[in-house]
């Protein structure tokens, strides 16, 4: 039988003895390559892209030759204002493209030594440069399925018989329920979205997934206006998960992965922020056969490519 990628060595090229043992100049030289590719970590100015620059080496900044505009590595990117070592922040990223699950932010303010605030604020930073490669605009194509699950919004019941209430009754609930509908290439990209209902799945459908590809979902009656615009398989999971190749085994893949991160690592997750963490599952799940170490440079190349967040950039001030 042969060996389970995750088993190999081939895919364990980046570790966090590495990391450290490489020390802080070699972290720096990592961010700057991904910053600037096309000149090999040499610095560009960002605002006039003359790519001739004095080095601050006491600060860590450049000054740009042409228009003397002082600008650092993380100018202008997801990482602007950072206050944490970049051998701190590789090891972040290294943790995180580790856990196939998802991390708990307790756990990475441990492992990083920092307070729960700065860990859960670079976590969120993360999953936006992570999101930018999976809403990119593009149309899914080939052959897409299509399913939606719930989360939050969990009643706890009573403690005595006669004060439960019926949970079912719309009354009874608190509004924090969402769903996160996913669209998923077979062997390709997958792409959630959180709604209110499953239903709305169908325009999302429309907007998304090329007239020229194939559908399958499952026998939920929202479904039936797919078939206006696309050739869909549908399968009855009530008697049946997969018949002679029509299943929706590729998108309950991805929500089995997010169920496990939602409630094994995080517990609990706001509706406001649960985009976050289903495009998070949507990134592992689409580089799930990548070695650990390109998983890295991938987040690193989209943080650096990323603009300053206006939700994350000083979120805590803000919520003060």
């Amino acid at each position: 039988m042969a060996q389970h990628f995750l088993l190999s060595a081939a895919s364990r090229t980046l570790s966090l003895r590495s990391i450290y043992k490489a020390g802080e100049a070699a972290a720096y030289d990592v961010f700057c390559k991904m910053r600037w590719p096309e000149t090999d970590g040499e610095a560009a100015c960002p605002v006039c892209s003359h790519d001739e620059t004095y080095k601050i080496t006491t600060r860590r900044k450049f000054k740009c030759k042409n228009c003397h505009h002082q600008f650092s590595v993380t100018s202008g990117t997801i990482f602007a204002s950072r206050k944490m070592d970049f051998v701190d922040l590789l090891a972040a990223i290294c943790i995180i493209v580790n856990a196939s699950k998802g991390v708990s932010m307790v756990q990475l303010s441990r492992d990083l030594d920092c307070q729960y605030k700065t860990a859960f604020v670079l976590a969120h930073k993360l999953r936006e440069a992570m999101a930018q490669e999976i809403h990119t605009g593009e149309v899914l194509t080939d052959h897409v399925e299509i399913d939606g699950a719930y989360f939050g919004g969990h009643i706890r019941q009573e403690n005595a018989k006669k004060d439960r209430k019926d949970r079912r009754l719309k009354v009874n609930q608190n509004g924090r329920r969402r769903v996160v509908v996913a669209l998923r290439e077979r062997d390709g990209r997958t792409l959630p979205f959180v709604r209110m209902s499953e239903a709305e799945g169908v325009e999302l459908a429309n907007e998304n997934v090329s007239r020229m590809a194939t559908m399958s979902a499952d026998e939920a009656s929202h479904w039936d206006l797919l078939h206006n615009g696309f050739e869909v398989d549908r399968v009855n999971h009530s008697e049946i998960y997969s018949d002679h190749g029509k299943h929706t085994n590729m998108v309950e893949s991805y929500f089995s992965r997010l169920r496990r991160m939602v409630l094994g690592q995080h517990h609990h997750v706001s509706p406001q922020y649960l985009y976050q963490y289903a495009n998070h599952a949507a990134w592992l799940e689409d580089n799930r056969r990548t070695d650990n170490g390109t998983q890295a440079e991938i987040i690193v190349s989209n943080a650096m490519a990323a603009p300053v967040s206006l939700n994350w950039k000083g979120y805590w001030q803000r919520a003060a």
